[in-house]
C-alpha cells in the first residue's frame, strides 16, 4: 500500500506534467528476479489502472555501465576495497550504530594506501565522502543538508556479491535512462544526498530534481510492513478488494477528500501538494475495512 500510494503520485505528477514514465525492476539487491515477478508487478499496476512510457527495464540485464562507472571512480581515487566485517568497524569508537542497518564508517578506518584500479570485484568497495555539507532544494520537502561524513561515512558502492551496491546502481541507470524527477518516499532523504555526491564525483549530469513524500507507517511508527496486517497489494486484491477501494484509501493518504472509492484518473484530477500532509501518514489496521476486507 505505502508503494501504491508513492506510484500513484508519481503517476499522476507525470500525467498532469507532461512527464514521461520509466518502470525499472531493481533486482540487484537479491537473486535474479523472475520473469513471473516481473508480470505481476505490471499486472498490479495495470489493475490499479496505472501506465507507463517505457519498459520494464530489469537492472540485471546489463551490469556493464556499473562496472564502468566503478573503474572511473577507482582511477580518480574515490573509492578504495573494504575487506571489514561488521564486527570490525562497530568495534571503532568513532563508529556507533546509525538505526538496525548500517554502521557509520569512519575516515580513521581508510586504508593508507590502495591500488586505484578496481579489479576485485568480489569484496565491498566504498565510496570516500568528503568532509562538509551536501545541499539540495527538494520539490516537496524544501531545503535539505546532510553532513554525510559524520552521520554516515564512506558507504559501500560495491557489494562483496559482485554486483552495485543500491545508491551506485540507481544513479549510473537515472543517468542513462534520463530520469530527471524523483519522486519517492521521504525515509530515502538522506540517499538522495549520497546519490548527489556520486553524480558529481563521476561527472554526470544534469541531477535529478527530487520530491520525498512523507512515508506510511504503522501505528508503532514504523515503515509500513506485514508486521502492521498483510497490506500487499496481490493480497488485498485476492481477498476481494477492489482497485478504486485501495486507491481511495491511499488518497486519504494524500490529503484528498475522498470518503470513499476513486479511479486513478480521478486521483490524477484530484491530487493537490498543497494540501499534501507534511508528517508521516499512518496506516492503521481499520484503515483495511475502507478497503473492501
Amino acid at each position: 500500500m505505502g508503494n501504491a500510494r508513492t506510484f500513484l503520485v508519481n503517476w499522476a505528477l507525470a500525467r498532469r506534467r507532461g512527464w514521461r514514465i520509466l518502470l525499472r525492476i531493481e533486482d540487484l539487491d537479491g537473486p535474479r528476479v523472475r520473469p513471473e515477478a516481473v508480470d505481476g508487478v505490471r499486472r498490479t499496476l495495470e489493475w490499479l489502472g496505472l501506465d507507463w512510457d517505457e519498459g520494464p527495464v530489469v537492472q540485471s540485464d546489463d551490469a556493464a555501465p556499473y562496472r564502468a562507472a566503478m573503474e572511473s571512480l577507482a582511477a580518480a581515487g574515490r573509492v578504495f576495497p573494504c575487506a571489514l566485517t561488521r564486527g570490525q568497524i562497530a568495534a571503532a569508537a568513532s563508529a556507533p550504530q546509525e538505526g538496525a542497518h548500517e554502521l557509520v564508517y569512519p575516515a580513521s578506518l581508510r586504508p593508507r594506501a590502495w591500488e586505484k584500479r578496481f579489479e576485485d570485484a568480489r569484496t565491498n568497495w566504498r565510496f570516500l565522502v568528503p568532509e562538509g555539507a551536501v545541499a539540495f532544494d527538494d520539490a516537496f520537502a524544501g531545503p535539505q543538508s546532510f553532513e554525510l561524513s559524520r552521520t554516515i561515512g564512506d558507504f559501500i558502492v560495491w557489494t562483496k556479491r559482485g554486483a552495485p551496491a543500491y545508491q551506485l546502481a540507481v544513479v549510473v541507470d537515472d543517468h542513462r535512462q534520463g530520469i530527471t524527477e524523483i519522486v519517492r518516499g521521504d525515509d530515502l532523504l538522506e540517499s538522495g544526498a549520497r546519490q548527489l555526491l556520486l553524480y558529481r564525483a563521476l561527472g554526470l549530469g544534469p541531477e535529478p530534481r527530487h520530491w520525498h513524500l512523507p512515508l506510511v507507517v504503522g501505528p508503532d511508527g514504523r515503515r509500513l510492513a506485514k508486521r502492521h496486517g498483510d497490506c500487499r497489494l496481490d493480497a488485498l486484491r485476492a481477498a476481494g478488494a477492489r482497485a478504486e477501494d485501495v486507491v481511495g484509501a491511499a488518497a486519504r493518504w494524500c490529503g484528498i477528500d475522498a470518503k470513499g472509492a476513486l479511479t486513478a484518473a480521478e486521483f490524477r484530477d484530484a491530487l493537490d501538494l498543497a494540501e499534501f500532509p507534511r508528517g508521516p501518514l499512518v496506516f492503521r489496521p481499520e484503515e483495511n475495512a475502507k478497503i473492501g476486507l
